[in-house]
């Protein structure tokens, strides 16, 4: 989600205040910049200055004197002149009161710090009140600050022994200042209100707008910039979560100092500086909360993160004398571009980033991007609290009502709190008419199409999935198919696909119906029939649909194919909070395409049919969901991650030959780290109960072919295979797996080749009941389990890598080579 946003951000060609002065802050002596200073605008607006010393402050009234202040110096006062916008300011350190300094053995912000997180529970408005509801008016924009861009038009010569000749001129910057003076690269806007009863918080959209689109991008909408509520324990800031500096171990990670005293809504507070202990870049959090000295509530807060991205999240309260309680009134983010040795690509264009690092590189020449940044700011109002609410559909946290894109200017009017300033609104016009002229929604939505495996075509998705493919059964496998998408209809869908193996020269095929009994719930019933193959002792989660692949490294090297016919009804739901639901029931004649016989109770099963009902449910306990008017999204992508799926087959139905039940696990975990590093656990279980033949049975996918060299075996690694383990080496009925895989930062080889190094560790165990019942395939147990772990240099050339792998345990084969295996990696990053 964040990499969406992301490209969005980057790839898209400030609320403005009327007045706005920038500057920067520096000792006078050392000419060194002063972090966090406080800077007062005539009418009250007060900002600090960043971490090197730069400030901007705006105001809707005429700024005409700036206080600056800082601990341990003498105020300075500046007047504003009319041509002038940028302001170097020169403190001078105070010395005729050090003889007043008090020696003490205790740093006062910690007492403030630890009396801020004692009385938290009191002065945070989630636990403090019972119920509360406000309406909020958020802008976002992508702009540049046209002062900060040299307009100039550069002249570019080449010299010769005898003249000097203009080889071209340079006018990017030139025209990008001209462009940046009437509008901005991108703007949205949206009301919303927020409801809070019963420990849950709702956002209801009720209005949106997105400059050159008819129908908003509702990934921005959803998109969490900043923390709900300052008094979290992990503070969230651009979708990673922090541990906060008022947490209840904030004092173990987080280093503090007094700066200053400064008046907020007329109440004295303390102004204390944090910073994260770790010294790393991006290691943590830094910034200032403004703390009211008579309750220990937070009046201000401004927190920060300076690394790849510079990005900074401001919180600000109103205090209501009646309650004793700070309530939010304001919130501001802005992401600009920070400093980092690695450029980052996505989508093939390319983000720079001068050298921090290395001495040798040289500064380049800047961008357009190195100007761009992203502001949004949120105004609450029409605060109620304390009287009944009654949330509507809190299984999501956010909605979008139905007409919320097709809201008239009045509504606009009513809600902001400011008019738009001329460049927002022409960036509406201009917009508009450019997404109109160069199709730009429509690129977009066939991109994100693109990248789910579908190729829209009018009221009909082509599914690229079905077109080409191979194995060692089939070979060359050509086909077409798709499903009919929301031009078609919302309530009902057509879907299907035909192929044809070249090597095993048969035609497959499916048909099938669907309709949509609920538009909340997103529920859909559906039947379908199937004519085709699949591989052996693999398990299917009926809620998980396939993602689109480039390639599919397992299928292309497995050769035991079983011949299925099929008829299914499916019911699909997300009506319970939290969880995607999927009801089947089938029946199924399965053709082993290899030698194989099934032996029970003295009959011999070649071909056999079952009939079963299986629920499928996915689980996504910490993820969070919105409600589309095209359907409900996830939007918030957290784990862990659970699926479970069970089995039961239906004796005397339509044919059936067997009795039994399997049960199906899946979890998923994934952790991001501040420094760059990453780490996934998957963790998976299935137990078949009663009789079914070892097409149906559990293989634990297995990745390494069955032949002499190692050299022979190189292949590409899929994601979660075992790379040393043979194809059809081990069968099971029962199993249990587990996987770890660690991803460490890139690594700087030579020019353009970082890769990245993946350390990963798979152990399975299982067992096999009543072998003597299945004859054609060679196979061994995992009664004393395997073990494998490998090390991967991934992305060393376009997204090319190179893994090794090594077995090892009670499967260990005596041959050393037997136990190497040597793959090909295929990372791609999209960005999404």
């Amino acid at each position: 989600m964040k990499h969406f946003f992301l490209l969005f951000f980057l790839f898209t060609l400030s609320l403005q205040a009327q007045f706005q002065v920038n500057g920067i802050v520096k000792d006078a002596s050392t000419k060194k910049t002063l972090p966090f200073a406080t800077i007062t605008a005539n009418d009250g607006t007060n900002t600090v200055s960043d971490v090197d010393g730069k400030f901007g402050i705006t105001s809707q009234k005429e700024i005409t004197t700036l206080k600056i202040s800082y601990v341990g110096y003498l105020k300075s006062e500046i007047t504003i002149q009319n041509d002038k916008s940028f302001y170097s300011v020169f403190l001078v350190q105070k010395t005729d009161e050090l003889h007043e300094v008090i020696v003490s053995n205790e740093n006062p912000a910690i007492g403030i710090i630890k009396k801020t997180i004692t009385y938290k529970k009191k002065n945070n408005p989630l636990e403090r009140l019972s119920s509360f509801e406000f309406k909020s008016y958020n802008k976002l924009i992508v702009t540049a600050n046209p002062d900060s861009i040299n307009g100039s038009i550069d002249s570019v010569f080449t010299t010769s022994p005898f003249e000097k000749k203009l080889k071209k001129l340079d006018s990017t910057d030139y025209k990008f200042k001209q462009l940046i003076k009437k509008q901005h690269l991108f703007q949205t806007e949206k009301v919303s209100q927020y409801q809070y009863s019963d420990n849950k918080v709702k956002e209801t959209i009720l209005g949106t707008r997105m400059a050159g689109f008819k129908q908003p991008i509702y990934e921005v909408l959803a998109f969490n910039l900043q923390s709900f509520s300052i008094y979290d324990s992990k503070y969230e800031l651009f979708e990673t979560k922090y541990n906060s500096p008022i947490a209840k171990n904030g004092l173990e990670e987080y280093n503090y100092k007094l700066l200053d005293t400064v008046a907020i809504n007329g109440r004295s507070t303390y102004m204390v500086y944090f910073k994260n202990k770790e010294k790393k870049k991006a290691a943590g959090l830094e910034g200032i909360l403004y703390i009211d000295k008579n309750n220990y509530a937070i009046a201000k807060a401004i927190m920060r993160i300076k690394g790849l991205l510079d990005i900074t999240g401001i919180h600000e309260f109103r205090y209501i004398p009646k309650e004793k309680l700070w309530l939010p009134s304001q919130k501001k983010f802005k992401i600009v571009k920070g400093v980092n040795d690695d450029d980052i690509k996505i989508l093939g264009g390319t983000i720079q980033f001068d050298g921090d690092i290395a001495e040798d590189l040289k500064p380049r020449k800047r961008t357009e991007s190195d100007y761009i940044y992203l502001l949004s700011q949120t105004n609450n109002f029409d605060f109620r609290y304390n009287t009944p609410i009654n949330i509507k559909k809190p299984v999501v946290k956010i909605e979008i009502k139905d007409d919320a894109i097709n809201k008239p200017e009045s509504f606009w009017v009513k809600y902001r709190k400011d008019s738009l300033d001329i460049r927002s609104q022409k960036t509406y016009i201009l917009l508009d008419s450019i997404s109109i002229q160069k199709r730009i929604e429509k690129r977009l939505n066939l991109g994100r199409k693109i990248l789910s495996g579908y190729l829209p075509l009018k009221i009909w998705d082509l599914d690229l999935r079905k077109i080409i493919s191979y194995n060692n059964y089939e070979g060359l496998r050509l086909g077409i198919g798709g499903v009919t998408n929301d031009k078609f209809s919302r309530k009902y869908k057509l879907e299907g696909y035909s192929a044809y193996g070249l090597r095993d020269e048969a035609f497959k095929y499916n048909l099938g119906v669907g309709a949509r009994v609920d538009k909340f719930s997103n529920t859909w019933i559906g039947a379908s029939y199937t004519d085709d193959v699949k591989q052996i002792a693999i398990t299917d989660y009926a809620v998980e649909k396939k993602g689109f692949k480039i390639y599919d490294p397992r299928t292309i090297n497995f050769s035991t194919f079983y011949r299925y016919e099929n008829w299914k009804i499916a019911v699909e739901s997300k009506i319970l909070p939290k969880i995607e639901s999927a009801l089947v029931f089938s029946n199924t004649y399965v053709e082993p395409k290899f030698n194989y016989i099934y032996i029970l109770n003295g009959n011999t099963y070649q071909n056999y049919t079952m009939t079963t009902a299986a629920i499928s449910l996915k689980w996504n306990p910490y993820s969070d969901y919105m409600q589309t008017p095209t359907g409900r999204i996830e939007t918030d992508k957290r784990f862990p991650k659970f699926t479970f799926q069970l089995t039961q087959s239906i004796p005397n139905v339509l044919k059936n030959d067997f009795n039994f039940t399997k049960v199906d696990f899946k979890a998923e975990y994934q952790v991001k780290y501040l420094n760059g590093q990453r780490t996934f656990l998957l963790f998976e279980a299935g137990r078949a109960f009663g009789d079914l033949p070892l097409p149906q049975l559990y293989s634990t996918s297995p990745n390494n072919l069955n032949k002499e060299t190692v050299i022979q075996r190189i292949t590409f690694a899929g994601k979660n295979s075992f790379e040393t383990m043979y194809f059809n080496e081990f069968f099971s009925t029962e199993f249990m797996s587990f996987q770890f895989k660690h991803g460490f930062n890139r690594i700087f080889l030579v020019k353009k080749i970082k890769p990245s190094i993946d350390f990963i560790t798979r152990m399975a165990w299982g067992n096999m009941k009543n072998p003597e019942n299945h004859f054609g395939i060679e196979h061994k147990t995992l009664n004393k389990g395997f073990f494998e772990s490998g090390i991967e240099l991934n992305k060393i050339y376009n997204g090319f890598g190179l893994g090794g792998y090594y077995r090892y345990g009670p499967n260990h084969l005596s041959k050393f080579e037997d136990n190497l295996a040597i793959k090909l990696t295929f990372n791609i990053d999209l960005g999404i």
